[in-house]
């Protein structure tokens, strides 16, 4: 049995999918636990995000291209689905992919999800992926009856995990309201940004501040350890202070024990400096710290470093300065308490 046959038996009887709702009947619609959802792509930000729903008590139609990244969420009771064509089916579709080629041949290449003769009603992207690649994937989408939100995620799988993800969603705004209650199960806070792709737009600015900020912090904790401060002991104080910032805490043991196992790979922060910087030339606005931050990012992903997480930026930045570092043995708190998810 296929993800959409599925979703057909499970579909509540009194829906009538030929008719048009109100906002208000479609938003109570999105509430209800028995809606038909479909979840492409479950890597590590889509396997903590699609865990969420799941545990929020929402039934759900899973595809990811590798089966065996799945795999683990049917224990949750989610069904697996052979392809994205299988979701089409469902009421509501959330995607969760590497960039922008990812979004395009899951939703509009061969056997898509938009490909077919049915379509879900709302397709809801939490990729951060190119602005023009969204624009086509939602054209496709207008011809098919499916509306595309835009609402790409701030988070990593930890910081989804604990509740405390943030989106900024843009599209039709009758179409937020539907799927604002889903939207809230994965995060702490949900924000509509305007019509189009301006999410998008959103997005890439904050994770433009994202490699500054990173770049800025990997800086003045080496400074403080060459003059003979621990790292931990700078950044509990940092972190207390109101300079500190849930991403200062967050990243602060990756930072004392050289842990860079990957949440946001180095290489994935160059892809959205990237759009970001193209974004500044195309509207004409200088930025040139980004500009800087995105050569010391580059020069890191050279340097070996594209498949670590981001705050790898520490070691090159050690290198720049002469100092060989070595993991701190000491407990530091990331902050990342968990959150629980609101049943329905």
């Amino acid at each position: 049995m296929n993800a959409r046959q599925t979703a057909d038996e499970t579909a509540d009887d009194t829906v009538d999918e030929t008719t048009d709702q109100t906002t208000d009947d479609t938003t109570a619609e999105a509430a209800r636990p028995d809606i038909r959802i479909g979840w492409a792509g479950t890597g590590r930000m889509g396997f903590a995000l699609a865990t969420r729903l799941l545990d929020a008590g929402h039934p759900l139609a899973v595809f990811n291209r590798t089966r065996a990244k799945a795999e683990p969420l049917a224990a949750r009771g989610a069904v697996l689905a052979d392809g994205p064509a299988d979701l089409a089916a469902c009421d509501v579709v959330f995607t969760m992919v590497s960039g922008s080629s990812d979004f395009a041949e899951i939703t509009i290449g061969e056997h898509g999800l938009l490909t077919g003769k049915t379509a879900p009603r709302v397709l809801v992207d939490c990729s951060t992926v190119d602005a023009e690649v969204s624009a086509q994937v939602r054209a496709v989408a207008e011809s098919t009856g499916t509306v595309l939100l835009a609402a790409p995620v701030s988070g990593n799988p930890r910081v989804v995990a604990s509740g405390g993800a943030s989106f900024a969603v843009s599209g039709p705004e009758e179409a937020y309201r539907t799927v604002e209650p889903l939207l809230e199960h994965l995060g702490a806070s949900v924000t509509y940004v305007g019509e189009g792709e301006a999410a998008r737009l959103v997005k890439i600015c904050h994770n433009v501040l994202l490699g500054v900020l990173a770049q800025s912090l990997a800086e003045i904790t080496l400074l403080a350890e060459k003059h003979g401060v621990r790292r931990a002991a700078f950044l509990e104080f940092l972190n207390a202070s109101v300079l500190g910032s849930p991403f200062t805490r967050y990243k602060a043991p990756a930072l004392v024990h050289l842990d860079f196992t990957p949440t946001f790979t180095t290489t994935l922060l160059r892809k959205d400096l990237d759009l970001g910087l193209a974004a500044a030339r195309r509207a004409e606005v200088p930025m040139p710290i980004a500009a800087a931050v995105h050569q010391l990012v580059q020069a890191a992903v050279g340097a070996g470093h594209g498949d670590q997480d981001f705050a790898a930026l520490l070691l090159e930045q050690a290198r720049a300065s002469g100092m060989v570092l070595t993991p701190e043995d000491v407990s530091v708190d990331d902050g990342l308490g968990p959150r629980p998810v609101s049943p329905q």
